[in-house]
């Protein structure tokens, strides 16, 4: 399932580096370890967005000047998703970079209708290659039109859909068919303009920084049904659980598809016990 969770921003006009999704990585953990049940402490199956926003880039980063920002967060275990959504409306404030943020609300996104060729959009980039300890493999350019860059997303995809546990590996070996073809047109564009779909990121794992390259680009998919939807919702690439290779479809407004979601929110709760303000909660840092 995939929720979109709208903060209220406090300070209109602040600011986040461009490459944020180290930010959100350290959030979101530091929520799932806030809550305390451990099985989700090596949880790797879910994906999150960017923060979405009115923005405007200066030499400092991402500038916010909507009320509201958005995240998306994506997950095929509904009790992951609920444990952590209880877990941060509990959080009075949100400090991200420089935004002060407060969880308002969460709405549900409707899953299209999966067939063997989609057509996507990167709504953070997607990694294809692993980076490894002072080594410059990570960030090495890959056309995306080579069949090398379908390969090594093929070879990460099919690698979590057995680690998740799923599928039997008759459905795994039938899933052979995989193959991404980029918007030739956007990307001449992208060209022309001298602008990059492909960037490097600075990404954590274990307290370890590493810089990855990490690809915006809109494409079609040609794969089977089952493929698409572990990808839209477990993420494309490598690194899904740090923020990276969240995808939604080409040319749809995902607000159309949405409704409110249930769920247990301590926020609400309080409210209807007392009409005493919530006292500030500093979040944990360097979890």
């Amino acid at each position: 399932m995939r929720v979109r969770i709208v903060f209220l921003l406090k300070n209109k006009g602040s600011f986040i580096p461009f490459h944020h999704q180290y930010l959100l990585a350290q959030l979101v953990k530091g929520v799932i370890v806030k809550g305390g049940r451990e099985e989700y402490f090596d949880y790797e199956f879910y994906n999150f967005s960017g923060l979405k926003g009115q923005t405007k880039i200066s030499r400092n980063g991402l500038h916010y000047y909507s009320t509201k920002v958005t995240l998306v967060l994506s997950s095929p275990n509904k009790d992951f998703i609920d444990y952590f959504l209880e877990e941060l409306f509990k959080i009075p404030q949100v400090d991200i970079g420089n935004l002060y943020l407060t969880p308002l609300n969460v709405e549900k996104e409707q899953l299209p209708e999966f067939g063997e060729s989609m057509t996507y959009i990167c709504i953070s980039p997607t990694v294809p290659l692993e980076p490894s300890f002072y080594d410059m493999e990570g960030k090495r350019f890959v056309s995306p039109e080579s069949d090398h860059f379908s390969d090594r997303l093929y070879e990460s995809t099919t690698a979590r859909m057995e680690k998740i546990g799923k599928y039997t590996p008759e459905q795994l070996d039938s899933f052979f068919k995989f193959q991404v073809v980029p918007d030739q047109g956007y990307l001449n564009k992208i060209k022309e303009s001298q602008k990059k779909f492909a960037r490097i990121y600075p990404m954590y794992h274990q307290d370890v920084k590493y810089e990855v390259r990490g690809y915006t680009f809109p494409f079609t998919l040609y794969a089977a049904p089952e493929v698409q939807e572990f990808v839209f919702i477990c993420g494309l690439g490598m690194f899904a659980n740090k923020g990276f290779g969240m995808l939604d479809l080409a040319n749809v407004d995902p607000s159309n598809r949405t409704e409110e979601y249930q769920f247990n929110n301590p926020a609400h709760e309080e409210k209807k016990e007392t009409t005493y303000p919530t006292p500030n909660v500093k979040r944990q840092d360097g979890i």
